[in-house]
């Protein structure tokens, strides 16, 4: 295995990891583990509103503080407006402990757009799960006769399951007191995999980002990118570029017509053009909105809720579990496979040969967004 050293976070061994594909699979991992719990649950979602999923997640919190488990959360002061009032008091009146990242304040000005974008439910100090999905309905049931939206999360268990306690506590520490949770100590499982936790701070220079790009430089065989909200900077454009002319296959999985935010794929759509003729392959996704996010290379595997845009690295704290084993880097290269069946590949003739309309619409898009891109914190 190769390990790379790009930041503070260590590569820890012995760790087991699986695969969850979809919500139906997820959530009921995710409450059984709630209803499990004997010591603590740990919370960080971005987008939670009030709905059917996340009546069940408050009834198993109220049944775990009923237990006396203690419960801490942390949600999105942006993401979190669509729960309810009445909501937010079951929580607290069950002794749930809520907090809130960043609340919106016109006092704060550019500073309302940092936010916390971390999918995270840690239980006991023993499992985690990590990834893209948040508590709202889109991802368990579809909404009005939708089918549900694509999502993957992986369950953690292991020594890195006490990083991503600490980085739990850290943005726990933003927002008030500090958690006063001593992080567990894992013993590694026989045969486990090598498994690393991986921030993104809102800052100028993403060690997450960086950690993608130089995998991709290193990448032999393949390079397989699936995003939901793909838009991203030069670096990151280039280097799939180079990895695509020295052989590598590479292939990108993103949204096809079915997304909850058009002008973002049409701003991405613009970037095709030069990838197909430097030899990138790109599958655009057909059945429901693809809201997943995790990327291949060779056998190291990245999953989390980083879309790898810009727009993220610059204003959100992100989350993504690293993984150097050939068993989950085959298990990844399944559910891309699946993806990919399912996706319609353009080619380089559809692309010169494209509307007129949809050329004027990512235009447009791209005006946008680089217009967006020009913001600077104060």
């Amino acid at each position: 295995m190769q390990h790379l050293t790009a930041s503070a976070w260590p590569w820890r061994p012995g760790n087991e990891f699986q695969f969850l594909d979809d919500g139906a699979l997820f959530f009921a991992r995710m409450l059984e583990a709630i209803y499990g719990a004997r010591a603590y649950v740990l919370l960080e979602f971005y987008l939670v509103t009030s709905s059917t999923i996340t009546t069940r997640f408050i009834e198993s919190l109220v049944l775990a503080r009923s237990r006396g488990v203690r419960v801490c959360a942390v949600f999105d002061g942006f993401g979190a407006l669509g729960l309810k009032r009445a909501d937010r008091g079951r929580l607290r009146a069950a002794g749930v402990e809520l907090r809130f990242f960043n609340p919106l304040d016109l006092r704060n000005r550019l500073l309302n757009l940092r936010r916390d974008h971390r999918k995270l439910l840690l239980i006991d100090g023993s499992l985690a799960f990590v990834g893209g999905a948040g508590l709202t309905d889109e991802f368990a049931a579809g909404i009005a006769g939708e089918p549900p939206w694509r999502e993957i999360m992986v369950q953690i268990a292991g020594p890195v399951v006490a990083d991503w306690q600490r980085a739990f506590a850290s943005t726990w520490r933003r927002c008030g007191d500090e958690l006063a949770l001593e992080p567990p100590t894992a013993v590694p499982l026989p045969d486990g995999a090598a498994g690393r936790v991986a921030l993104s701070e809102a800052r100028p220079r993403s060690l997450l980002a960086n950690d993608v790009v130089r995998r991709l430089e290193v990448a032999t065989a393949r390079a397989w990118v699936m995003s939901a909200y793909f838009v991203p900077s030069r670096r990151f454009r280039k280097a799939l570029r180079r990895s695509a002319r020295r052989g590598v296959d590479v292939r990108l999985l993103v949204p096809g017509p079915r997304t909850d935010h058009p002008w973002v794929r049409q701003a991405a759509r613009r970037f095709y053009g030069k990838l197909l003729r430097n030899g990138v392959r790109i599958f655009e996704y057909q059945p429901r909105m693809l809201h997943a996010k995790m990327i291949l290379c060779d056998e190291w595997v990245s999953i989390g809720s980083s879309n790898l845009d810009r727009w993220s690295f610059r204003w959100n704290l992100e989350a993504n579990q690293e993984i150097d084993d050939r068993r989950a880097s085959d298990a990844a290269a399944e559910l891309f496979t699946g993806d990919f069946a399912v996706s319609i590949e353009l080619s380089r003739r559809y692309w010169r040969e494209r509307a007129r309309l949809d050329r004027l619409r990512e235009s447009i898009a791209g005006a946008l967004d680089r217009w967006l891109d020009r913001w600077r914190e104060p």
